[in-house]
This record gives C-alpha cells, sequence and structure tokens, in this order.
C-alpha cells in the first residue's frame, strides 16, 4: 500500500500578530498586577516591591538576552524530539522585521510541536509571573509580562495547531511564522 503525503501550509501575518501581541499584553498585565496588588498590598513597604534601580537595570538587560533564550529553548526543546536532534535546529534573524527566529527542519507530531512552540512562555513568561506573585517582586513581574506577551506568535500558533487532527505531523516553516501540516493516509 503507497502511502500518500498531504502538506498544507498554515502562516500568521506578522502585523496580525503584532496586535496580538499588544492584546496579550494588555490582559496579562492587568490580571498580574490585579494579582499582585491583591496579594501584596499592605503586606511590605512600597519600595521594597517595586525594587531598586539596580533590579529595574538588571531585568532590562536580561530582557534584551531573554530574547536569544526565547529561540534557544525553542531549539532545545525540538531538538529532544527531532530524530537529528540539534542538527535539525537553525537559529537566525529576519533582519526585515528584526526579529530572531529558531527553526527545526523536522517534522513532528502535534503535541512535540506545541511543546516546543509554548515552553519560551512557560519558562520564560509564566513562571516568572507566579515567582512574582509569591515573593512580591515588581521586575519580575514585569519580565514575566514582557515574555508572555513576546510569545503571542507561539501561542496563536498553538491554538491554530490545536484545530488540526491529533495524529498530524508538522513541519516548521523555515521562513515564514508558521508551519506545515502534514496528514498521511493510505491510498
Amino acid at each position: 500500500m503507497e502511502q500518500n503525503v498531504n502538506a498544507r501550509k498554515v502562516s500568521i501575518d506578522i502585523v496580525k500578530a503584532n496586535v496580538f501581541s499588544v492584546a496579550i499584553l494588555v490582559v496579562t498585565a492587568i490580571i498580574s498586577v490585579l494579582l499582585f496588588v491583591l496579594i501584596w498590598r499592605g503586606r511590605r513597604p512600597v519600595a521594597e516591591l517595586t525594587g531598586g534601580a539596580l533590579e529595574w537595570v538588571a531585568a532590562m538587560v536580561l530582557m534584551v538576552v531573554g530574547i536569544a533564550v526565547h529561540e534557544l529553548i525553542h531549539g532545545i526543546t525540538w531538538a529532544c524530539f527531532a530524530p537529528s536532534g540539534w542538527r535539525s535546529i537553525k537559529f537566525g534573524v529576519m533582519w526585515k522585521l528584526l526579529t530572531p527566529y529558531c527553526h527545526c527542519s523536522e517534522p513532528m507530531n502535534k503535541r512535540q510541536y506545541i511543546t516546543g512552540a509554548m515552553m519560551p512562555c512557560l519558562v520564560l513568561g509564566l513562571v516568572p509571573i507566579v515567582v512574582a506573585l509569591c515573593i512580591g517582586n515588581l521586575p519580575t513581574l514585569v519580565w514575566g509580562i514582557f515574555f508572555t506577551a513576546a510569545a503571542a506568535g507561539d501561542i496563536w500558533m498553538s491554538w491554530l495547531l490545536m484545530k488540526e487532527p491529533p495524529r498530524c505531523k508538522v513541519l516548521d516553516h523555515p521562513s515564514e511564522a508558521g508551519f506545515y501540516v502534514i496528514e498521511e493516509g493510505a491510498d
């Protein structure tokens, strides 16, 4: 029996992704700051909660470094799932958009692709928000909000993938924000 392979391109518009990023930023900021205030108001001095100048400078410098780390996290996660590991991972920058990227050249199953896509949001965004809420540190909260919004494209692509068949394979698009959905079937 011969295998028939159908690949369908799914991509997102970068301008729309940026608008979506602003929406994610606003919603995440409102929820996170509201929780922060509800948890920490009156429990510690405001100066302690807001952090010092050095903490803010460190947070800003680490945000720049974090942009590269975001892509590295994609690469590490996808390399764990790709049959050829690191050999299938490529990093670069889309210079027209000043956007760094990570690309995996091998298909993986839907769950694996979504895991790799969402891992930077979890590690750099949601975990720091939870930590900030637990320790009462505003620079850490801002860091988490920023990196949750920075993962807006990843969130959007993962949402699109949720609608795809459970057993499909996903191949990252080499030059656009998107992927190919590969459905294999018998003739």
